[in-house]
């Protein structure tokens, strides 16, 4: 084990930090459920879901059959001139559960690519009806939408980690973050921003983008559906086409199988990833409607100009396939319910403690915002004596636990979070 950290320490870059002074790892053994297991014995409840993807916990023998079966025929084959059954059985899965209108999928690599061919889709869509000056975008603050190059322009210019990019990215027109609570009552103002920004560059935008109804790493925000309804509308009204990203709001998290499904409405191109494969191999899709889609393959180059090497893997759209349907096969409404509710109760005692902004809840989603940011592998370390994984950011300490997690479970990760957040107060 010291081998592997030590070597692990001086060669292999982490996500989102220093090699100079890399934050503290934890070599892994193995996991099962919604238990990790470190090479030194120690067992942790999973609070993360993976980065928000391992919705099923881990080495679940549903989704494990799924890839040994598809492993027999073939991991992979190029998805240029050929298909397969696992691609078409998943893109029928996502045409049937996503919005009617949403009935072309594009299979690709992860959920920044799908942000990215999200983008190149509003592009060539506009080029295509002979309008190339519409080739900016609209976007909220406190927005994150992932790490490659059009996705940090459309992030929050601030808090969306790519601020040192800022002389080199396009630039976009950035309106204030919602500012209205999931469960405030609706008030016009909280689309004032937006709409000046919709009606004073309509002519040289091709679309919006956003989160629905939850700002991820950005800040952890909910916000009002009727800011979507009415956003939508706006759209519709000034030929914009709409984006929305759910890379980490789909499948079930915030208590809707989609979180536009909260305010009833239905995108132009939806993108999806994280939980799709049920955290077991990198896959994401693009969605969009048969309008889109003709106007893009009826335009100059007759089709979309995009096409990753391991676009549509077989593994990974059977196990996205095994998982979608393992989370279908059960009242996964109910359970998110009962997590939420887990999570209110659980959360609720950090209130008390002078260093806690906020705490909010919604769906499988719990929030407690401090004051001041967290000394993130102090608190790290912390939580792993309390025997839980939990990797905080900023100022949030959040949780997203697998949809598989026992009450008790919760208790013990609710525990944790409130005695830490708690024990200088």
């Amino acid at each position: 084990m010291d081998k592997i950290k030590t070597f692990d320490r001086e060669h292999v870059w982490h996500p989102y930090t220093s090699m100079i002074h890399p934050l503290k790892t934890y070599p892994v053994e193995s996991a099962k459920g919604v238990y990790i297991t470190l090479m030194d014995g120690t067992r942790l409840i999973d609070g993360m879901s993976s980065w928000w993807a391992a919705i099923h916990g881990y080495n679940h023998p549903v989704l494990n059959a799924a890839i040994e079966q598809q492993l027999k025929k073939m991991s992979h084959i190029m998805f240029g001139g050929f298909t397969h059954e696992p691609a078409v059985d998943l893109s029928q899965l996502l045409i049937d559960m996503t919005p009617p209108s949403l009935d072309k999928v594009f299979l690709c690599d992860s959920g920044s690519v799908a942000v990215e061919v999200a983008i190149k889709m509003s592009f060539q869509y506009w080029q295509s009806l002979n309008l190339p000056k519409k080739n900016r975008l609209i976007t909220v603050r406190n927005g994150y939408h992932g790490d490659t190059f059009y996705a940090m322009s459309v992030c929050d210019p601030v808090t969306g980690m790519h601020h040192v990019f800022k002389d080199v990215l396009p630039e976009q027109y950035f309106a204030d973050a919602p500012g209205c609570a999931f469960h405030e009552p609706w008030e016009e103002k909280h689309l004032d921003s937006i709409r000046r920004l919709v009606q004073a560059h309509h002519t040289i935008c091709a679309a919006v983008i956003l989160e629905p109804i939850v700002q991820g790493a950005g800040g952890m925000r909910f916000y009002s559906p009727e800011y979507l309804k009415r956003l939508k509308a706006l759209c519709t009204r000034y030929d914009l086409l709409l984006i929305l990203d759910e890379i980490a709001t789909g499948f079930g998290r915030t208590g809707e199988m989609f979180a536009c499904h909260h305010a009833g409405i239905e995108p132009d191109i939806l993108c999806l990833g994280k939980a799709l494969t049920g955290g077991y191999i990198s896959l994401a899709a693009t969605l969009t409607t048969d309008r889109l889609s003709r106007v893009i393959s009826e335009g100059e180059c007759k089709g979309f100009m995009h096409g990753p090497t391991f676009m549509g893997n077989p593994l990974a759209c059977a196990v996205a396939a095994a998982s979608i349907r393992l989370l279908l096969s059960r009242d996964w409404k109910k359970r998110i319910q009962e997590i939420e509710s887990g999570l209110i109760n659980g959360l609720s005692p950090c209130r008390s403690s002078h260093r806690v902004k906020n705490v909010r809840v919604l769906g499988a989603i719990g929030v407690v915002e401090m004051k001041e940011a967290v000394d993130m592998e102090k608190i790290q370390e912390a939580f792993v004596r309390q025997g839980v994984w939990i990797r905080p950011f900023g100022r949030l300490i959040y949780t997203m636990p697998p949809y598989i997690i026992e009450d008790r479970e919760l208790t013990t990760l609710t525990e944790a979070i409130t005695r830490i957040v708690c024990q200088e107060s």
